[in-house]
């Protein structure tokens, strides 16, 4: 009688064990989640949180709220997330930057990208554009070699994020010459400074330079992608305009929650994120801007965090940048 009370008790404690690890699951989400942008409103990450942000509300049932928090290359809004509650309702989205090349760009990072993060699901990827201002002289990429060969460090060019600074960087030691980075807060800004001509030089992501190449108002020197995108055909790649076969380098981003949210939380929110992706009207929301969509599992995504870590330090180091 004993031994059968004992059992009972012990199934009892074992079922409330199952039903409370349930819980989240069942009840999630019963609030708006707030989704960190670490970069500014206009930016290339800024739009994908945006227009993923909006399709994943309607398929949870609740508000996502978009949040900016731009600055220190990110980290601002990465380190609000890897503190936050994991409980689900902060979440992240990451990119290159912050979950990638942050140690490679600072010396002291407030968070680890690897171990304070649970990764969701991988976004996508988009190339970059190589701009000048539409009046500048340089019509080609040859044109800025050749230029700047003849003034080492007289062509500013602006970085607001890694891949703008690592891709620019990677081109300057390729091809033997040095240029002046100026550093900025926002893509956005370093768009109106090309613009005006207070730097010369921008590499960006299609999302903020393409609206701009079209309209007239810069020009697109080449494509950092290892093909030519089809949203811009007649722009050559690195390699075609100067001769550079092992040129290549784009932009990426991922979805991320605070390392400890509870595993039936991350498969939810992953197959929402994958059921966004394959709706129409998400797709074409971004084919304007060359985002080119691939979600995968969790798992796929830390896999890819390590081997990119790893990428974007050597290419970084190959650039001659240090952590500052």
């Amino acid at each position: 009688m004993k031994s059968s009370r004992a059992i009972t008790l012990a199934l009892t404690a074992l079922l409330s064990a199952l039903a409370a690890g349930n819980a989240p699951a069942q009840g999630y989400p019963s609030k708006p989640l707030r989704l960190i942008v670490p970069f500014a409103a206009g930016s290339a990450t800024d739009t994908v949180g945006r227009v993923f942000g909006l399709k994943m509300s309607e398929l949870l049932g609740q508000p996502v709220l978009v949040d900016n928090r731009a600055g220190a290359n990110g980290a601002i809004g990465a380190d609000l997330v890897a503190k936050a509650v994991p409980d689900g309702y902060t979440l992240l989205i990451g990119t290159n930057t912050t979950n990638a090349a942050i140690n490679s760009l600072m010396k002291n990072v407030p968070f680890n990208f690897e171990r304070d993060f649970a990764p969701i699901s991988f976004l996508g990827a988009i190339p970059l554009l190589v701009c000048v201002n539409a009046d500048s002289p340089l019509r080609t990429l040859k044109d800025l070699i050749a230029a700047a060969k003849t003034r080492p460090g007289g062509i500013a060019y602006a970085t607001a994020s890694a891949s703008q600074r690592v891709s620019t960087e990677m081109l300057a030691s390729m091809v033997g010459i040095k240029l002046l980075a100026v550093p900025y807060k926002s893509s956005p800004n370093a768009i109106t400074d090309l613009i005006s001509g207070q730097v010369q030089l921008f590499t960006a992501d299609l999302a903020v330079t393409l609206a701009q190449v079209k309209a007239g108002k810069l020009r697109a020197l080449a494509v950092t992608s290892a093909q030519r995108s089809s949203l811009a055909p007649d722009v050559p790649t690195v390699n075609e305009a100067a001769d550079l076969k092992s040129y290549e380098l784009i932009a990426w981003f991922g979805s991320f929650a605070p390392a400890g949210t509870p595993r039936d939380i991350i498969v939810r929110l992953n197959d929402t994120v994958r059921r966004s992706a394959e709706a129409r009207d998400l797709r074409e929301r971004f084919a304007p801007i060359g985002l080119e969509l691939a979600p995968g599992t969790p798992e796929a995504l830390a896999s890819r965090v390590t081997l990119e870590a790893a990428k974007w330090s050597k290419a970084m180091s190959a650039a001659g940048i240090e952590p500052e």
